[in-house]
């Protein structure tokens, strides 16, 4: 879902929710105003995000740190409730250990050493607050929800409608907990960035690997390309 220019100017540092630091925190958001802030949203169980985000990220910190730039990794889950825990979270932090898909992958890649990821995150992690989804499953929260993930959903034919609502029903079904951060900002699913200026206002949401991601840090650092 794409946020609109108002829609960004809604949105500061204090919307990002940590419910644990599980290293270099804890840290007030606000106290960040004057860097330029991203924040790298991810899950423990999602091979994409330690084959390609947050190994950038990583290279991002260490080109951009000491010019204004403030990384911060925050660990989400909208999915495999039993993989994306905060337990996997620290194990990650501590030891290098990573589980389920994303070990099977990163093995495969041949990117580990002893099952154990080669290289470490030096910035902050925490953990987005997670917790049950009470929320009722109406017909209104579906239409909602799949008119958010598909902007272009009112000019599909009536045949096309009903596979999305019923794939987001059924998506919804097995959706037991909510995650604060990942919902508030309407991400569509990890590796995402979220950017803040140096005022702590929203600039940009992304979801993937975006190519321009370096390029608007530089923006926002005042760099010159």
């Amino acid at each position: 879902m794409a946020f609109s220019l108002t829609t960004m100017n809604n949105y500061t540092l204090a919307d990002i929710s940590v419910e644990t630091w599980v290293q270099g925190g804890p840290l007030t958001l606000k106290n960040l105003v004057g860097s330029v802030v991203l924040v790298e949203v991810f899950q423990v169980n999602c091979p994409g995000c330690f084959m390609y985000a947050l190994p950038k990220a990583i290279q991002l910190h260490e080109t951009y740190h000491e010019k204004g730039l403030t990384i911060i990794g925050l660990a989400t889950a909208f999915e495999e409730y039993d993989k994306n825990t905060l337990a996997n979270l620290e194990r990650l932090v501590e030891s290098g250990e990573v589980i389920g898909e994303t070990l099977k992958a990163l093995t495969h890649q041949g990117m580990l050493t002893d099952g154990k990821l080669e290289w470490r995150l030096p910035f902050p992690v925490g953990m987005d607050r997670v917790q049950p989804n009470a929320e009722p499953l109406t017909q209104e929260r579906i239409l909602s929800y799949t008119r958010n993930c598909l902007p272009g959903f009112d000019g599909l034919s009536e045949e096309r409608k009903q596979e999305a609502l019923n794939q987001i029903r059924n998506y919804l079904q097995q959706k037991t907990m909510k995650a604060e951060t990942f919902e508030r900002f309407a991400l569509q699913g990890t590796p995402s960035s979220i950017l803040f200026d140096r005022k702590g206002h929203l600039q940009n949401v992304s979801f993937g690997q975006i190519e321009n991601k370096e390029s608007l840090i530089k923006q926002y650092l005042n760099i010159a390309n």
